[in-house]
């Protein structure tokens, strides 16, 4: 879910650009800046993360530009270190996609915005909604917070992508569905999974990685 240089227009760009800086100066400032320079250990799990996440975003499938599928991943770093870290730890992967060539100065912003900000936006969102309605359950917050929740991210922020180079004209949308959206039900399953596996495996053997997931809450009041 990317887009080269010159594919969309200046007017959305700057939208964009306005709209992923107040989100990323709100996330500079909520973040938990004293734990993080204090915790090495989050200091590396957070840029191993943001490696991963790198790495991840290289493997991509598509037809025409702006129109590839690949994993996001942004669910996990949500529910480990908090959407605003999570938010921060994407920025930091798509400059870096962005430095070795992989995508566009041109439309960081929009990169930033699609990719990040609304999957992890789209996370939150679904965590608070599981926390307010239903019991704190160590299977309800697996799956529904981490599977769910991961395939809930990929179509918004798939959706997302779709309605922008619509609206702005880029490609009818009779094209975008063909190479695009009808191939977004395909990728919410495995992103669910891949998402799940990775959360499964640090709630059994390090919960306290997960800054979202409180083991006494979840698992020993059970």
């Amino acid at each position: 879910m990317s887009l080269t240089e010159g594919l969309i227009s200046g007017g959305w760009l700057w939208a964009a650009g306005v709209l992923t800086a107040l989100v990323l100066l709100l996330a500079l400032r909520l973040a938990p800046w004293s734990v993080l320079l204090q915790e090495r250990r989050l200091q590396h799990l957070l840029f191993g993360a943001t490696v991963c996440l790198m790495l991840m975003w290289t493997m991509r499938a598509g037809l025409s530009p702006g129109l590839s599928i690949h994993f996001l991943g942004i669910t996990t770093l949500t529910l480990m270190f908090g959407w605003d870290l999570a938010i921060l730890s994407g920025t930091l992967a798509m400059l870096g996609m962005t430095l070795i060539g992989q995508e566009s100065w041109d439309t960081l912003s929009v990169n930033i915005l699609c990719s990040v900000i609304v999957p992890a936006l789209a996370s939150l969102g679904v965590l608070r909604l599981v926390e307010a309605r239903l019991p704190r359950n160590f299977f309800v917050y697996l799956f529904l917070c981490a599977f769910f929740g991961a395939g809930v991210a990929t179509a918004v922020a798939g959706m997302v992508m779709a309605l922008l180079l619509w609206v702005d004209g880029v490609y009818p949308w009779a094209r975008i569905y063909l190479e695009y959206v009808r191939f977004l039900p395909l990728i919410m399953f495995p992103e669910g999974l891949l998402n799940g596996i990775i959360m499964t495996a640090m709630m059994v053997f390090h919960p306290d990685w997960i800054r979202t997931f409180d083991a006494r809450l979840y698992i020993d009041e059970q």
